[in-house]
């Protein structure tokens, strides 16, 4: 009976270590494929090597939930032998992960329980629970719930009215500030918030009407009373003299026939 056990177990370790192994390749051949070949990877193939990977685990599962495998929680492992030096059988079989079996790496690796900070938040979660009562934890499942729903409603819509409403969303979101608009207008139609100050010319400030464009030569006065002494001067001085700053009579005379219509002259 005892023997029979022995064989059992040690059938359902090789089961389990061939298992383990399977796993084992998969996940270096999908590391190097995301380390190396990540500019040709496409989504699909990593969703089959991520199918490839859940497969195996629920084949590992389904091993360990079998009638034929015996409970390994109750098989106890216990040291023989600790030692510093460096074990290269043990290093071989552990792929150079573990080179020693000493007092420092034992309580790690042959640990049942979780770390003791685990041990410490796994303590408080409980604590924090425990002071919740019923009627405070129905509420926060039923809002949970809620937005869980509405999460998968979201999901299971079609893309169309996905794309749809951040079109609507995108449209209706204002692309301009009313207020600045305001300030605009008002700064154009009615001079609002514009600065009254004028540029001073080299002698100082510039007089009204005049400008720095203007500043140094002759102003509208100046150039028609020099226009009214030429045409006296080309006439031979006749003509009584005209007053500064007032048009000559012939100049209005020309002015006005030009603007008169050909057949009208």
């Amino acid at each position: 009976m005892q023997q029979r056990e022995e064989k059992q177990l040690e059938a359902s370790i090789d089961a389990l270590i061939n298992r383990v192994a399977h796993l084992k390749n998969s996940l270096h051949s999908f590391i190097f494929k995301l380390e190396n070949e990540y500019d040709r990877l496409t989504w699909p193939s990593v969703l089959d090597n991520f199918a490839l990977l859940s497969g195996q685990l629920s084949t590992i599962n389904k091993l360990m939930r079998s009638e034929k495998t015996p409970a390994f929680r109750n098989q106890v492992i216990i040291p023989l032998l600790l030692s510093p030096d460096r074990d290269e059988e043990l290093a071989k079989l552990t792929e150079q992960r573990v080179p020693v079996f000493s007092h420092e790496i034992v309580p790690d690796h042959l640990r049942t329980k979780p770390d003791p900070e685990v041990e410490e938040q796994e303590k408080q979660l409980s604590t924090e629970a425990a002071r919740i009562g019923p009627d405070v934890a129905q509420k926060q499942i039923q809002t949970l719930n809620k937005l869980c729903s509405n999460l998968l409603e979201k999901l299971n819509n079609p893309r169309e009215d996905r794309e749809a409403e951040s079109s609507a969303m995108r449209q209706n979101k204002p692309t301009f500030n009313p207020a600045d608009t305001n300030a605009l207008v008002a700064a154009v139609v009615c001079g609002k918030g514009l600065s009254n100050h004028r540029p001073q010319g080299p002698g100082g400030t510039v007089p009204p009407g005049g400008g720095p464009m203007l500043s140094g030569g002759p102003n509208l006065q100046q150039v028609t009373m020099q226009r009214s002494t030429n045409q006296q001067a080309a006439m031979g001085g006749q003509g009584p003299p005209q007053q500064p700053g007032k048009m000559p009579s012939s100049i209005k005379t020309n002015i006005k026939s030009a603007s008169m219509h050909p057949y009208q002259r």
